[in-house]
């Protein structure tokens, strides 16, 4: 049965309209940012008043928080998949840089910038903003164990190694926000930097 002008939103189910309610929150920080995830602006997004989103997501800093998470879990899976065909530890790191690099995830990378600057006056923020970092280091950590364990890699400490390429790779993304130095030597200079790192026989070019 279609419904007319003016009957208001489609009745859906609670899980239907939560579902609806992420996904425009998720859309609306891509396109302007996590700082645009506001209870009027994802009422706007789905097309129902302020007081339904509210009614669906009461806490507007857990709905920031789950908005960042799903856009982060998103990138990550998506990254896995494109690591999983490489053919070695080394290949798997050139691969890794040269995919958060490439300034195709710009748009992830304004999520993250956003989310450690809100993160310090919403705590829900700041736990899984820590946890997704985790989880990005802990990615690294495995691709530096095995190319230890291979011979790939010279033994060092892989958690430290891992926790500064994650530092690295997210700071050479902020400046290129900004357009501050040349973007094409960013990868050149990580590569660089695992060599001194990590090399052994392994090649980064």
């Amino acid at each position: 049965m279609s419904r007319s002008p003016g009957e208001g939103p489609a009745r859906r189910s609670p899980r239907e309209r939560t579902a609806q309610i992420e996904a425009a929150a998720r859309a609306l920080a891509l396109d302007a940012g996590l700082a645009a995830v506001t209870l009027r602006a994802v009422a706007k997004r789905v097309g129902v008043a302020s007081g339904l989103v509210a009614r669906y997501a009461p806490s507007m800093d857990a709905l920031v928080a789950s908005t960042f998470q799903g856009i982060v879990e998103t990138e990550i899976a998506e990254v896995q998949q494109f690591l999983a065909s490489k053919p070695s530890p080394a290949a798997c790191l050139v691969a890794l840089v040269d995919t958060l690099l490439d300034q195709s995830r710009d748009d992830v990378t304004v999520i993250w910038v956003e989310a450690w600057g809100i993160g310090r006056r919403n705590a829900t923020l700041a736990l899984v903003v820590r946890q997704q970092m985790d989880a990005w280091r802990d990615i690294i950590q495995d691709i530096i164990e095995r190319g230890i364990a291979c011979g790939e890699f010279r033994d060092v400490d892989a958690e430290s190694v891992a926790w500064l390429l994650l530092g690295m790779i997210d700071g050479l993304n902020a400046h290129a926000l900004v357009r501050w130095n040349e973007s094409g030597a960013r990868g050149p200079h990580i590569r660089n930097a695992l060599e001194g790192m990590l090399g052994t026989g392994a090649t980064f070019d």
